[in-house]
This record gives structure tokens, C-alpha cells and sequence, in this order.
């Protein structure tokens, strides 16, 4: 089969060769007419829209001359809108919108600003600042010496673009003419020429300067002159009744700060060109005429500014700033006539009477100016209540106020004054008649509701409640946070039961049952206990507890604030409400039953201790409170007793261990021992009892017995480390290091990352002296547990030497985040090095950060023995005790000790302290 070549064959239609590559045809010499050009735009969309139908695809919508009404602008409505006015129904519609918008928007505030800040702080950590990368090394440079600073070579340049350039500079010559070289050939000759009138004296110096000596005489006279006239005007000028002090927002507050007359001469001079260019192009700007006279003031020379500011009076008649700067700027007898005029010319300018009152020096003479200027300004507030102020009769200032409510009925403290100076009859009138005029003032209804509580009907009469119906149906009704405010501001006046009425009213102002209503109240609590408000507080909490009777986060928060700011009966109070309310929470009853044993004695502890075992028969806190407080105050049989009842009624472990304890602690180790063994059959997967049996063991200096309950022990229960830790001291305790490293070496398989475990490892290779394996060792742990604080302060304080603690501190505190012992090591060094006061900021540190640990309290406590005051040291023990540290390796290990058994947290505190080293 023949096939023509590419050249002969036709040309598909519409080719144009090269239009791939943006060829549309070209035009040569040679031919005699134009290229045949490519396909016109119609064609080309033609040719898509074949194709795409070929390959079934659709045509896409034209978006640019699509007019969808759902984008158009509500303020540019068209169509059947455009003509609609807006009214207040639309406004009181979009107002409505807006609040369901924002309540939306609120909901889920608190949700929204956590994770906002938990993505900002995680974008941080992955995209840190250049100053953070910097950080460490910069922390390193403080290791740097004086020495090594002055040794550090000075930066070059490496390209010797500099130093060609400063070469260039240095070989250019410039021509020097001859004027230059007499000059410096007669530089140090002198010369006067005296003039024929002889006034003019002058030196002319060869070089053409020339000095003029009558200037530099006269510029030190005046030197001199404004000196001695700041020396003498700096007492007469006050007692003149000028103001010498310059207003920190005026045009020349920098003239008050110069140093010097030498250096201010220039530019007050300067200045005073600048003020008088001002006021000569615009006299009648009080402002300029202002400056200029204090500019005067701030030169020295009142009198010149007395004349400026006259002049200023003349062009500006109708300022007020400018009367009120004459009139300080003069001395009484002129001041008064100063004001006479500036009244006159501004008869209803309040500011200029009640400093003309102000001059005036008896009473009657300052009533008598109050009085015409009320006949020039009877609507004035702060002339009524000047003149009130000044009425030393009760009954002439109730005659003013009520002519000044006729007058200004608007005024809400000229109404809750006038109240305030009737009779309760009349007050309440008076309020009744100031709601009217005033419909809209919250103020206005506490007023009447403080009366009210100073009658002693605050309770009776529900002022508060109908103020909040009113104010609602008025849509004058305020924020909760403004009704918070306005409680706080009662309390602190003393105004308790009205505090109480008002966060009973509006407390759930605004708030709906789908809010997070409790932590918010809980939140508005705590805001107010910050502020020491703590009856707002109680009012809040109490109210809470209304709407959720039942909530024990809300009693817990109640019964803290009773024991932290009440008295003990408000704590009672609190606590039989809370027993009440959950009758089945035994921690409410232990609280109460604790309270009434420290003050009320033992016998009110029991009752409430029987009351709560009729709600709760089976509860085995109840039964151990009984017990702790019949073996506290010396009941021992009693407490035995109660011991094996529980222990029929309520057989749990914690019975079980607290009656072995119990007898281990009166001394009978073979009645705990017989106990002991009971409880281990029925409950063999308890750690405590085999440390307890071990223990027993061991005060009976038996140690086979004891080996053998510690290995059954950690084979029952290999996930315990304290029974490891046990374990393995018995074994160290008897000479068996290698049996003890043994032992913990089983104990970390059990436990792989455990920071005791390696510790005490570690602990164990540097008693037995070597350091090389235990600092082997702890590079190993801090490999694996490199967060872990207490590896790290065994490697700082025992394996380090000292001159690397800092650095090392350092490091631990970089990478551990909010550990307490790394944070007391820190402190510790610190006192070592005697700085005190940061050690005592690390250990308050310390103590924010987990209250819970006994040792760091021991260790505060030891280093305030040392540095503190007795204050300090009784606060401190006050916290402990109420904060009752139950953690920490040497706090437990005493403060379990038999022989410690019903010492109080103080005492077990000293002797945590004594034993520190």
C-alpha cells in the first residue's frame, strides 16, 4: 500500500504550523501576501465545547454575570426593598440577632480561647524564635571570665573593601591657599581695637573671628539677674498666689525640667520668638497667650507674665482657661477683681464662680458668691453641690437639695443626698419620686434597699426583687458583672444584707440552663475572694447552692471560704448544710466530725460520727475516723473495739491494715503480726501488708522472716515499688550489696522506667563507693527518664562536683517542666552559695507547685530556722498544718514511724527538719 509522503499529504483544517508554540503566521519578503492566521475565538471555544462533549464533561457556568441576592449587601437592598425605611422594629430586631449572636459566640469561650492557646503555645514549641535557639548558648556566656572577654580578638575585614577605601581617603591632596597658613601662623596672638566713642570694645582675631566682649558681659549679667529673680520669686510667688507649677499636659511642660540658666536662656529665648510669632498672628487664641505667660513663670519673671496674660484677658474675653490663669497668676486682692471681671464677661461659666468662691476666706462670703452664681446658673449640678457643701445646718442643706432636685431632676447625686439627709419616712418618698424622674438608675433602687437594711427590714421588704422587675420591663437592666460590682461596693460599706439581696436577684441575670452556670458562678466566687470580698462570695456560693442543691464542688468551695475567712460557726453552719445535701459524701462528715473534735470536744465529734454511720452502715472511712478519734484522746480499748467491729462489718484491706498498724503502734508486734497473717489470706494482693509483715519482722530483728515476706511479697505484687525499695534495703542492711543490686535489678525488669528504682540503684553502687558504675548508671536512667526531677537532683547534689551544679541545674530545669524536688535542689544550692532571697523564691516555688510534698515543707522549714523570722516560721507551720502533706521520701518514712504514731503535722514537720541534711 502506497502512502504519500507528510509533505504531499493536505493540511488539517485550521493548522497553523508552530501555533503550539505561540506561532499565529508571519509574512516573508518573498511573499505576496499575508501567513494564513490562526482560528478567531469563536472558533477555538467552539472546538472546546466538541471536545468536552466528546469526553462528556459539562459546560461550566459563567459565574461573572451570575447575581445572586444571598451576597448582596442588606444596608444596598434593590429590587423590592429598596424603598423600605429603616425602623425601630428593624433596629430592635438586629439588636436581638446581635445577642443571640454574641450568646452563641460565648457558649463556647472558654473551649475555644484553651485550644487557641494550646495550638499558639504548640506552634511556638515546633517553630521556635531565633532568641530561643539562642538561648543556651547564651545562658553559656555567663561562664565566660573577665579575662576571656578582653582576649576576644576585635572583628576584621576579611574582603579589604574597608581598608582600600580609608586608603583612597588618606592619599588625596587638596590645594590649601595662603589665607589658611597666615591664619595658623597668627593663631596664638591676641589684639583690641578700642572704637572713638570708646563704647564698642571688640577682639579681632587673625583668623576673621571676632570676639565681642560687651555681649559676653552682658549675657552673664543676665545670667546672673535671672538667677537671683528664681532665688527671690521662688517664696513670693506662691505666697502671691501664683502657680509656679506647669500643667504636664501644656505646651511648655519641657521648661519645668531645665537644668541650669545657662542652658535654658537659649531656649526660652527662642520660645519667646516662637509665642510672640503666635500671638501677634492670632490674638484671639486663648491657648498661645497661656503658653506665654507660664513661659514667663518658667524664666523667673512673673510680672512680665501678669502683663502677658492682662492682654490675653483683653483679646479673649470669652475664655474661661484664660480668666482662670490671671487669676493664678495674681495674688488674692488682685485675683478677686481679676475674677470680678471674668465673671462679669462670662456670667454662666461655672469654673469662673467656683474659684471666685475659692478666693473668698469666711463662709459667709463664699455662700454669698455661691448664691448670685445660682441666679446666673440654676441648673448647674457642681454649684448646688458647692453650695451644699458649704451649709453647715442639716436642715438649710435639705431646703437647698430639695430646691435642687425641683431644678436638676435629672441629677442622680443630688437625689441619693437629699435621701440621705431625711428621715427614713421622707427617704423613702424622696426615692420614690427620684425612680420617677430617673426610671432608668439601678443606683437609685440600692439606695432604697440599703435604707431599708438600716431600718432593719432588709429582709422583710423584696426591694431588690421589684427593682429587677422594673428595671427589665424599663430595658434598663445591667450587666451580672455591674450588679457583682454594685455588691461589692455595699459590702465594703458595710451594707451586708443588701450585698446578699443584690447577688440573690441578679446573680442569674442573662444566664440560661444550657450555660455553664456553676463554673461560672465557682469563677465569679473566687474573683470576689481575690478582691477580699468575702461576703459577695459567700452570697454567690450560697446561691449556687440554691439552683444546684446537690453539688459537692460547690459545698467544698463553701465550706474553704468558712475555714479560710469565717468564723467556726459559720464553718459548722456549712458543713451540717453540706451533710445535709449529701448525706452519703462520708468526706463532709469526717470535716465536720474533725471541726467539732478541735473545738467542741469529743463527745459532739462522736455524736456526729453516729449520725453519719446511720446514713452510711457500711463505709469504712467512718469506721477508721471512729477509731483514729477514740485512739487520739486515749480511748484504746474503745478504739480495739471499734477495730474488730469494722472488721466484721466492713472487711476491707484498709480495716485490715489500720488494725495491724493500730496494734503495731501500742507495741503488741506479735497480736499485729497474728493479724497481719489474717489479712494476707484474704487479701494477697495488697503490698502494704507484706511491708507491714516485712516491718514487723524486722523491729523484731528477724531478718530470714523478713526476707521471706518481702520475696513472697514483690512475686505476689512485682508492679509495687515501695516493696521493691524494702526489699532491697534489708538486703543492703545486712551487707548484701550484690544480693541488693540483685534485688533492683529484678525490680527494673518488673518496672522498666521507674526514676525510684534507678535511684536507689544508683544510691546503692555510691555507698558501696562506686561512683564511676553509679554515674554510669545515670546516664543510663536520664537516657531513658529524661523529665524525671528526682534523677536529676541525685546527679546534681551527689555525683557532680559542685563547681557544675549551676550548669547543670541549668540543663535539668530546661528539660524538666514543674518538678518539685528539681525545684527545692535548686533552692538548696542556692543556699549554699548564701542567696537567700532567691532560695526562698524557689522553695515558695516549690510549695505552689505541689503542696502535697512533706519533704519541701521540712526543707522551708529548716532553711527559715536558719535565715527566717518567728513570724515567718509560725506562718509556715500554720500552712502545713493546714495543707496536712501526706508524700515525700523522708516525710513518710517518719511520719509512719510507730513510734510517731499520733504526733500532730507540726511535730512530724520539726522532726522531718532535724533529720534533713
Amino acid at each position: 500500500m502506497s502512502r504519500r509522503d507528510f509533505l504531499g499529504q493536505p493540511a488539517p483544517e485550521n493548522y497553523v504550523a508552530g501555533l503550539g508554540r505561540g506561532a499565529t503566521g508571519f509574512t516573508t519578503r518573498s511573499d505576496l501576501g499575508p501567513a494564513r492566521e490562526g482560528p478567531s475565538e469563536d472558533q477555538i471555544k467552539a472546538a472546546v465545547a466538541k471536545r468536552s462533549a466528546q469526553l462528556g464533561l459539562t459546560e461550566a457556568k459563567d459565574d461573572d454575570n451570575e447575581d445572586d441576592g444571598r451576597y448582596q449587601d442588606p444596608d444596598n437592598e434593590v429590587g423590592l426593598f429598596a424603598g423600605g425605611i429603616y425602623e425601630k422594629d428593624d433596629e430592635e430586631a438586629d439588636r436581638i440577632w446581635k445577642e443571640v449572636d454574641d450568646r452563641m459566640a460565648k457558649r463556647r469561650q472558654k473551649q475555644r480561647e484553651a485550644r487557641e492557646e494550646a495550638e499558639r503555645l504548640e506552634y511556638e514549641r515546633k517553630n521556635p524564635k531565633i532568641q530561643q535557639q539562642f538561648a543556651g548558648l547564651k545562658r553559656a556566656l555567663e561562664t565566660v571570665t573577665d579575662e576571656e572577654w578582653a582576649n576576644l580578638p576585635d572583628p576584621k575585614d576579611l574582603t579589604g573593601r574597608t581598608k582600600r577605601a580609608r586608603q583612597a581617603r588618606l592619599e588625596r591632596f587638596y590645594a590649601v591657599p595662603d589665607s589658611v597658613l597666615a591664619a595658623a601662623r597668627d593663631a596664638g596672638q591676641f589684639g583690641t581695637a578700642v572704637a572713638e566713642d570708646g563704647t564698642a570694645t571688640e577682639g579681632v582675631n587673625k583668623d576673621g573671628t571676632v570676639t565681642d566682649f560687651a555681649k559676653i558681659g552682658a549675657a552673664r549679667d543676665k545670667v546672673l539677674r535671672a538667677r537671683l529673680e528664681q532665688q527671690s520669686q521662688s517664696s513670693t510667688v506662691a505666697t502671691a498666689g501664683s502657680a509656679t507649677s506647669i500643667d504636664p499636659k501644656g505646651y511648655l511642660t519641657s521648661l519645668s525640667s531645665m537644668q541650669g540658666a545657662e542652658q535654658s536662656i537659649g531656649d526660652i529665648e527662642q520660645f519667646r520668638k516662637m509665642l510672640k510669632s503666635a500671638v501677634d498672628s492670632n490674638p484671639k487664641q486663648a491657648a498661645s497667650w497661656i503658653a506665654a505667660a507660664r513661659l514667663e513663670i518658667a524664666a523667673g519673671k512673673p510680672g512680665a507674665a501678669r502683663s502677658l496674660i492682662a492682654k490675653g484677658c483683653e483679646h479673649c474675653p470669652k475664655s474661661e482657661d484664660i480668666w482662670l490663669e490671671n487669676i493664678h497668676l495674681n495674688d488674692n486682692r488682685n485675683a478677686k477683681v481679676i475674677a470680678a471681671q471674668a465673671i462679669q464677661a462670662n456670667p454662666h461659666s461655672v469654673k469662673l464662680w467656683v474659684e471666685a468662691m475659692k478666693l473668698e476666706n469666711d463662709p459667709r462670703s463664699k455662700k454669698k458668691v455661691i448664691r448670685r452664681a445660682l441666679d446666673h446658673n440654676q441648673e448647674s449640678e457642681a454649684l448646688w453641690k458647692e453650695a451644699v457643701n458649704l451649709e453647715e445646718d442639716v436642715e438649710d442643706a435639705r431646703i437647698l437639695l430639695a430646691k435642687a432636685t425641683e431644678l436638676i431632676p435629672e441629677s442622680l447625686d443630688l437625689w441619693l443626698a437629699l435621701a440621705r439627709l431625711e428621715t427614713p419616712e421622707n427617704a423613702r418618698k424622696v426615692l420614690n419620686k427620684a425612680v420617677k424622674k430617673l426610671p432608668n438608675s439601678h443606683e437609685l433602687w440600692i439606695a432604697a434597699a440599703r435604707l431599708e437594711e438600716q431600718l432593719g427590714e432588709g429582709k422583710r421588704r423584696p426591694v431588690m426583687k421589684n427593682a429587677v422587675k422594673f428595671l427589665a420591663k424599663q430595658s434598663a437592666m445591667p450587666k451580672r458583672e455591674e450588679w457583682i460590682a454594685e455588691a461589692e461596693k455595699c459590702e465594703e460599706e458595710g451594707a451586708v444584707i443588701t450585698c446578699s439581696n443584690i447577688i440573690e436577684e441578679t446573680l442569674g441575670w442573662g444566664l440560661d440552663e444550657d450555660d455553664d452556670r456553676k463554673e461560672l458562678w465557682m469563677e465569679d466566687a473566687r474573683a470576689s475572694i481575690n478582691r477580699d470580698k468575702f461576703a459577695t462570695a459567700r452570697a454567690i456560693y450560697a446561691y449556687a447552692i440554691r439552683v444546684f442543691p446537690n453539688s459537692k464542688s460547690l459545698y467544698t468551695a463553701a465550706i474553704d471560704l468558712e475555714r479560710n475567712h469565717g468564723t467556726k460557726e459559720d464553718l459548722w453552719h456549712a458543713l451540717e448544710k453540706a451533710v445535709e445535701a449529701c448525706p452519703h459524701y462520708e468526706v463532709f462528715w469526717l470535716m465536720l466530725a474533725r471541726e467539732k473534735a478541735a473545738d467542741a470536744g469529743v463527745d459532739e465529734a462522736r455524736l456526729v460520727l453516729a449520725r453519719a454511720f446511720k446514713q452510711n452502715p457500711d463505709s469504712e472511712d467512718i469506721w477508721l475516723a471512729a477509731v483514729k478519734l477514740e485512739a487520739d484522746n486515749g480511748f484504746i480499748d474503745k478504739a480495739r473495739e471499734l477495730l474488730k467491729t469494722a472488721r466484721q462489718n466492713a472487711p476491707t484491706d484498709r480495716v485490715w491494715m489500720r488494725s495491724v498498724a493500730f496494734e503495731r503502734q501500742q507495741g503488741d508486734n506479735e497480736a499485729a503480726l497474728d493479724l497481719v497473717q489474717q489479712a494476707l489470706q484474704l487479701f494477697p494482693s495488697k503490698p502494704k501488708l507484706w511491708m507491714i509483715k516485712g516491718q514487723i519482722y524486722e523491729d523484731l530483728s528477724q531478718l530470714g522472716p523478713a526476707r521471706e515476706a518481702y520475696s513472697t511479697g514483690v512475686r505476689a505484687v512485682p508492679s509495687s515499688i515501695p516493696l521493691w525499695l524494702l526489699y532491697s534495703r534489708l538486703e543492703e542492711k545486712a551487707g548484701n550489696v550484690v544480693k541488693a543490686r540483685s534485688v533492683l535489678d529484678r525490680a527494673r525488669q518488673a518496672v522498666p522506667k521507674s526514676p525510684e528504682l534507678w535511684t536507689e540503684l544508683i544510691r546503692v553502687e555510691r555507698r558501696a563507693g562506686n561512683l564511676n558504675q553509679a554515674k554510669s548508671l545515670m546516664a543510663q536512667a536520664l537516657q531513658q527518664m529524661p523529665k524525671s526531677g528526682l534523677l536529676w537532683a541525685e546527679r546534681i547534689l551527689n555525683l557532680e562536683p559542685r563547681t557544675q551544679r549551676k550548669s547543670l541545674l541549668a540543663e535539668a530545669v530546661k528539660k524538666v517542666e514543674d518538678d518539685p524536688i528539681l525545684l527545692v535542689t535548686a533552692a538548696r544550692i542556692l543556699w549554699a552559695e548564701r542567696k537567700l532571697d532567691r532560695a526562698q523564691n524557689w522553695f515558695e516555688k516549690a510549695l505552689l507547685l505541689d503542696r502535697d510534698v512533706g519533704d519541701t515543707w521540712a526543707w522551708y522549714y529548716k532553711f527559715l530556722v536558719q535565715h527566717g523570722t518567728e513570724e515567718k516560721r509560725a506562718d509556715l507551720v500554720a500552712k502545713c498544718v493546714l495543707n496536712e502533706p501526706r508524700h515525700g521520701e523522708e516525710w513518710t518514712r517518719v511520719a509512719k514511724d510507730p513510734r510517731n504514731a499520733g504526733k500532730k503535722t507540726e511535730e512530724v514537720l520539726k522532726l522531718v527538719a532535724e533529720t534533713l541534711s
